[in-house]
């Protein structure tokens, strides 16, 4: 899949970094279908939830499901009897589904803030400001030309689009440094002896998701006081 990123790297690194980005633009694709369905499996847990409440309930399903991934595959990475080989392998199908969850999380949560994302690069956006944390949104700013809180509402939703392209670039350069650093870290980690894998990855990947749900407050702001007339989103 063809990304329009580019990390500016020598001829291996990026040829890795591209791999990184077509992972985030996967998890993009299959993911951003799936918002008003997480958004509706929020709200069904409580029909009366205000946004601000079915946000905290996404940020906690979130971060249960992250820690729990990265539990689960650290654990039988470092069975007994598993190889490196494929550990390495649990750990790269693993390095998808993080990214899937980010991107779910990070797009649901603008949805519950008014922020409707269609385009590709406005979701880009989204997701990378998001997992980023504060680089992330410091680098937006800076490079959208835009100040003021909550990046989330003053750039993504409005600035123009080949804007968005540059912002993505250089976003997508941190993105493979900082995630490519991250996971590289914690699949070592995960062929450590049994037990200790499972810690690791289970405790990265919680750290991980707590700096996203972070990111998230401070890209949109106070959630909306009620949902709009006619909202679908519970359906």
């Amino acid at each position: 899949m063809a990304t329009g990123f580019s990390d500016g790297s020598e001829p291996d690194g990026g040829i890795r970094g591209q791999r990184v980005l077509d992972l985030l633009d996967r998890a993009i694709e299959v993911q951003g279908s799936l918002v008003l369905k997480n958004i509706a499996r929020a709200r069904r847990r409580n029909p009366e939830a205000t946004p601000a409440e079915v946000i905290r309930s996404l940020e906690r399903m979130y971060v249960s499901a992250l820690t729990g991934t990265g539990a689960a595959v650290g654990g039988s990475a470092a069975a007994p009897g598993v190889g490196t080989a494929v550990a390495l392998a649990l750990s790269a199908g693993e390095a998808l589904s993080s990214l899937e969850l980010s991107a779910l999380f990070a797009l649901s949560i603008a949805e519950v803030h008014g922020v409707s994302i269609d385009e590709v690069e406005r979701r880009r956006t989204i997701v990378m400001g998001i997992l980023l944390g504060g680089s992330g949104s410091g680098t937006i700013s800076k490079v959208a030309e835009r100040t003021g809180q909550h990046w989330g509402r003053q750039v993504v939703a409005k600035v123009p689009v080949e804007t968005l392209r540059r912002v993505n670039g250089v976003l997508g350069k941190n993105f493979v440094t900082k995630y490519g650093t991250k996971q590289g870290i914690v699949v070592l980690g995960r062929v450590a002896p049994f037990g200790i894998g499972a810690v690791i990855g289970g405790g990265a990947n919680a750290a991980l998701a707590a700096l996203a749900v972070r990111a998230g407050r401070r890209a949109f702001g106070p959630p909306p006081v009620s949902w709009p007339a006619g909202d679908s989103r519970a359906s």
